[in-house]
């Protein structure tokens, strides 16, 4: 690997990029309770405002969008010593996920990660900033780019990724084997369903398997 590729490390062995984001304090009780408590207060207050009307369904919703706010929480506190955030690590992910030569062009990026291209063009900024992907002209067409891992970029995804998936495996250690199985299925079940209705609405086919 060329050395210029080689992301710089600290004395104790983290990328240098450690420097940049500190972690996040510690936050105050009343800003850490627990997702279910916060939905349950909001269905509560609909229960008293608007008593005409079921909202089982804020229960379920209200409780994904809480989790999905906390889980993202704490990956970017995981990801803080390496410079990065859940954005910029969805996009490594999604060039390593791609295989060697980890390169993919920016209308396969945004697809893949649900982004408009300005949304993405910030990203690619800040990833190219820490010189951990480059922007490389496209052989075949001069009015595209190809996005790619560079070697340092590789290092640090490679590095961070057992890091991600054993904070996400510790928040679903409690559920054991058997609850996380039965989660999932559950979970899929909603997916498909919400996909099912989805089409239906808009007269449009079902979404194709994820890649």
């Amino acid at each position: 690997m060329p050395a210029e590729d080689r992301p710089v490390r600290n004395g104790n062995g983290t990328p240098a990029a450690a420097e940049g984001p500190a972690r996040r304090p510690r936050r105050r009780s009343a800003e850490t309770r627990a997702a279910r408590e916060q939905v349950d207060e909001i269905f509560r207050q609909w229960q008293t405002e608007r008593p005409d009307i079921d909202p089982t369904p804020v229960r379920i919703y209200g409780l994904i969008g809480q989790i999905h706010l906390q889980a993202t929480a704490f990956i970017d506190d995981v990801l803080a010593p390496y410079g990065l955030v859940r954005g910029t690590y969805d996009v490594l992910t999604a060039l390593r996920r791609a295989g060697a030569p980890y390169c993919l062009t920016p209308k396969v990026l945004s697809r893949h990660l649900l982004l408009s291209g300005a949304g993405l063009t910030s990203r690619l900024n800040k990833l190219e900033d820490l010189h951990l992907v480059a922007r490389l002209p496209e052989p075949s067409d001069r009015r595209t780019v190809r996005i790619q891992l560079t070697a340092a970029g590789e290092d640090v995804i490679n590095e961070v990724i057992p890091v991600v998936f054993a904070a996400q495996a510790a928040r679903l250690e409690p559920l054991g084997d058997d609850g996380r199985q039965r989660l999932l299925e559950r979970l899929n079940e909603l997916a498909d369903a919400i996909a099912l209705l989805g089409s239906r609405q808009t007269g449009a086919a079902p979404a194709p398997d994820a890649d």
